[in-house]
Parts: structure tokens; C-alpha cells; sequence
């Protein structure tokens, strides 16, 4: 008796239809390629290095399309004068001092809020500054609809749409699949009634079978595994110990919100080693009884706001009262005190160095760079990651200040001039040597 194939060109067939019916599809529901998008106006700048310079040196205070400590920044460059703009950004305060009338003007419209002088900022720096802040917002992209189509999709130039021929290709599709169901049958009930036995396929192994007999894959998929493994192995390591974001209860509540930023008190009133020391220190509770010796109670629009949050802001004075042990009745102390266990958000490892009055007196860094806008925040949390990476990026973006001193004004031009720079960044100044942060 003669054997003969079961066509096994049915399912290649079949593979071959359902790719040329897959290509159809994405053919006709291709939608129209996108437009470009609108290129930013020339600017003496480079955007992209502006990015960078923005994300150092503006980022903590103002957003380009949002209203932060300070308002939105997008566009900026096209509202006042070039010239202008320089020497705002590099002295405001000396601009309203001398009472020019559009830093008066900036100064008066937001809310009296001191800006933060930027004098190593060279005017190239500010020319990219506001070539990033000049680019156009981005736009949404524009989805084409057929117009009057009620089923939404889109026509060919012939007025026939996608959703037709769509259909049509399906439906001649299933014609050929059911075709060649029945000439399969046809076939091999001919080869029975000859007496040709028609040869079945050979059973094939299960895959996971075949797939431990091949030891080529076995390796290959041993390597991926393991680096896979060491990949995120790698990146579960690097986040020990980053607590970005962490945002404790504290036993008495403080809100910065309030303090620095609706009563405008000074970091360093509170936090008045920062200036002088390695450690920017928790203040003493004697530091807020300067204040609360006064204020036992709040208004009621502070208490509404408080609601927001969960907190009643004179159950808070109490516990400040309970713990430095005044009774406000007799507006005396009892000598009863008790102990305050502040939880530390903001904690470097041991074998980092890092110096407050370094940066805060002598690189007048101020203490949003680092700890975000505090003004703002309720609860106090850590803002930035504080890892070494950050660190670096911080020392190579940052310019040393040397206007106050024309001894080292003289070596850091001589310097600046051996590295083919403007000015120097604490990078080049060894900001960068292991022994500088680490014991």
C-alpha cells in the first residue's frame, strides 16, 4: 500500500495567509505620520545645556509651566530685556535697592520674595537658561479623524473606509480556511478509497523536553538568568540606605509651611549652627519659646488649614508647653520637663565628611539646593537622594565663589585660564578627591 504526505503545506499555507492578512492590517490602519513639532525660536543659547543649568541652579524654586516659591518660567526671556534679565538674575537685590521700577514691579508681584542671587552665572549661562526656558510647550498629539465618518475610522481616496476592507480581507480569509479544511478532506478520503494510506505526522516532543535536550539554549538562557539576576541584584543594592522621600511623624508637629514660608522665618534663626559648623543642629525648644511665650493659640483660618492635614495646631503648642514644662495661665515655668524624641530625617553614612559652614558660609549654598523647598512642606521630608552621585554632579556644576577675596580672584583666573574655562567649578578645585568627603 502506497503512503503519501498529509499535506503538511496546509498549515504552511494557513501560517502564509494569516501573515499576509496581519501585513493588510497594518497597512491600511496606518495613521497618518505625525507632524513635526514646532521648533523653538532661535536663541543665542544652547537648550540642552540649559536644561542642565536650569535643573542645578533654578529647579528648587520655579517650574517652566507652573507656579512654585517662584512663578513659571516659560517664556520668561520674551517678557523683559535681555540686559535686563542679566543682571536680575545675578543681583536683583542690588536692582531693588537702587529702585529700578520692572525689579520693583517682579519683586511687589511675588509676594516680596527675595530671590537667590546667581553671581557665578556668566551671561552665556543665562543665554542657555533661556533658550530652555524660550522652547514651546509640547503639544498633545493631534488625532485625524475621517471628519464626518460615523464610525470613526479613516478612507482611502476612493471614499471606501479602512473598516470595509478590513472586514472584506477577514471574510476572505475564513473562506480560504474553511476551503482548505474541505480539500483536506476531499484528499484524503480519495487516498483511502485507492488504498493509499495516508502517513500521519510524527508525534513531536513536548517543547520543555526539547528544550532540555538542547544544551545550546540551556547556557544561553543560564547567562541571561544570571545576569539578569545581577542586574537587579545590583539595582536592589544601590537603594540601600537612599531615603528619598522619607517623611516621618515627628512627636511635635512643626510646620515648615507655616514658619519659613507664611511667617518668612530665616533657616538659620532655628538652625543656627549651619553657619558655624559641621552639623546643622535641631534647634532647642527655648529657640521656639522666644515665639510661643506669645503665640499660645492660632487663628482660626490657621486651624481650617490645619484640618487639611490632620493637624490642631494648639494641641501641638500644648505639647511644646508640656515638654520645656510652661503653664501659660501663670505664664511661668514649672520646672516639669519632658523629653522630646525627635526622629532624624537627613542622615549621611559615618564614613562621609560633609560641612555645613563650608557650603553655607563660604559656597553660599542655599538650604533649598539640598533639603528642597522647605517653605513649603507641611511635614517635613528628605527631598534629594544624598548619594554620591548627586554630590559629584553638584561639584561639577558649581562655580567657586572667589568676589570676596581678590587673592584668590587672581590664582582662580590664572587657573581658569590653564583649564580654557570662564570660571572654575568646585570639580576642578580637587571637589572631586576622595579625601575631600570621605575619612
Amino acid at each position: 500500500m502506497k503512503k503519501v504526505g498529509n499535506h503538511k503545506s496546509f498549515s504552511r499555507i494557513f501560517f502564509s495567509l494569516a501573515l499576509t492578512l496581519s501585513f493588510s492590517l497594518s497597512v491600511f490602519s496606518q495613521d497618518a505620520a505625525p507632524t513635526e513639532a514646532a521648533e523653538a525660536p532661535a536663541t543665542a543659547g544652547n537648550p540642552d545645556t540649559g536644561k542642565a543649568l536650569f535643573n542645578a541652579n533654578c529647579a528648587a524654586c520655579h517650574a517652566l509651566d507652573k507656579v512654585m516659591t517662584g512663578p513659571a518660567l516659560r517664556g520668561v526671556a520674551e517678557k523683559y530685556d535681555v540686559e535686563f534679565l542679566y543682571k536680575w538674575i545675578k543681583n536683583n537685590t542690588e536692582l531693588i535697592k537702587a529702585g529700578d521700577p520692572t525689579a520693583l514691579k517682579i519683586y511687589n508681584d511675588n509676594g516680596q520674595k527675595a530671590m537667590t542671587v546667581f553671581p557665578q552665572l556668566s551671561n552665556a549661562d543665562i543665554d542657555n537658561i533661556l533658550a530652555f526656558t524660550s522652547q514651546p510647550k509640547p503639544e498633545p498629539p493631534v488625532v485625524i479623524t475621517d471628519g464626518g465618518g460615523k464610525n470613526g475610522g479613516g478612507s482611502t481616496n476612493s471614499g471606501i473606509s479602512n473598516n470595509v476592507i478590513l472586514g472584506a480581507l477577514a471574510l476572505v480569509l475564513t473562506m480560504l480556511i474553511v476551503m482548505l479544511f474541505l480539500v483536506n478532506n476531499v484528499l484524503t478520503k480519495i487516498a483511502k478509497a485507492n488504498g493509499i494510506e495516508v502517513q500521519k505526522d510524527e508525534k513531536s516532543l513536548p517543547i520543555w523536553k526539547a528544550f532540555v535536550k538542547n544544551q545550546f539554549l540551556l547556557v544561553v538562557t543560564a547567562i541571561l538568568f544570571l545576569l539578569f539576576a545581577a542586574y537587579f541584584a545590583y539595582g536592589y543594592l544601590m537603594q540601600v540606605g537612599v531615603d528619598q522621600g522619607y517623611e516621618p511623624v515627628q512627636p511635635i508637629h512643626y510646620s515648615h509651611r507655616i514658619h519659613a514660608g507664611d511667617n518668612g522665618i530665616d533657616c538659620k534663626y532655628c538652625h543656627s549652627a549651619a553657619r558655624v559648623g559641621k552639623h546643622s543642629n535641631i534647634p532647642s525648644l527655648n529657640v521656639c519659646m522666644n515665639c510661643h511665650k506669645n503665640i499660645s493659640e492660632v487663628a482660626e483660618e490657621t486651624l481650617a488649614e490645619g484640618n487639611e492635614y490632620g493637624v490642631n495646631y494648639n494641641d501641638e503648642i500644648q505639647k511644646l508647653y508640656n515638654a520645656v514644662g510652661w503653664d501659660k495661665a501663670t505664664q511661668t515655668y514649672t520646672g516639669k520637663t519632658e523629653p522630646v524624641k525627635w526622629v532624624r530625617i537627613h542622615n549621611l553614612p559615618d564614613f562621609v565628611y560633609f560641612n555645613h559652614s563650608q557650603h553655607v558660609s563660604v559656597a553660599g549654598v542655599e538650604c533649598q539646593k539640598c533639603h528642597g523647598p522647605v517653605e513649603e512642606m507641611e511635614i517635613m521630608r528628605q527631598h534629594s537622594s544624598l548619594t554620591m552621585g548627586w554630590c559629584i554632579n553638584c561639584h561639577r556644576e558649581t562655580n567657586v565663589r572667589v568676589e570676596d577675596n581678590a587673592y584668590y580672584a587672581k590664582i582662580h583666573e590664572e587657573l581658569s585660564k590653564k583649564y580654557g574655562v570662564e570660571q572654575l567649578t568646585a570639580a576642578q578645585m580637587g571637589g572631586l578627591e576622595c579625601g575631600k568627603c570621605h575619612y
